[in-house]
């Protein structure tokens, strides 16, 4: 049984939150320790399920108390650079809070927060988590989930995801 489990694919697995303002802008954070801006969110602990992870990522982050709603997309990021295991991750709608909400930032991980359009947030983040950013906006209008697999991304100036 034990060679069974060394040929067993192995996954990175995280959780993450789309939280927007009133002006329906998304809530996004600057780590200290990469290149690109991402979501409140982190990888998955021993125990944890994907919602308990992303509420306890997001009071570590950004200081907040959030209801972990419906999931809104799954990914699948393989190849990314310096993670050497395919990555799975969850984002859930965490609703909306005013821009002028108090944010405390995780001063060990953290350099930034800010509200950002979609557009906006097309310049901060990597390929992979701006569609998850375009895919988790449709979702919580449509009410869907949506899967992103590997190499779905956003069509050149077309603003939707292909892949599908």
């Amino acid at each position: 049984m034990d060679d069974f489990w060394v040929t067993v694919n192995r996954a990175v697995c995280g959780a993450a939150a789309y939280i927007t303002d009133e002006r329906g802008r998304v809530l996004l954070v600057d780590p200290n320790y990469r290149e690109h801006w991402g979501f409140p969110g982190g990888i998955i602990d021993a125990g944890e399920h994907p919602a308990q992870a992303c509420a306890r990522e997001v009071a570590e982050e950004v200081g907040l108390t959030v209801e972990v709603g419906p999931l809104l997309t799954v990914a699948w990021i393989d190849g990314a650079r310096n993670v050497p295991f395919p990555m799975v991750n969850f984002m859930f709608d965490c609703g909306g809070i005013r821009s002028d909400t108090p944010i405390t930032l995780q001063a060990e991980e953290l350099d930034d927060y800010g509200f950002f359009t979609v557009e906006e947030a097309g310049r901060l983040l990597a390929g992979h988590a701006y569609a998850r950013l375009v895919a988790a906006a449709a979702s919580r209008v449509s009410g869907t989930i949506t899967y992103l697999a590997p190499g779905q991304g956003l069509a050149p100036g077309q603003g939707r995801l292909i892949g599908q």
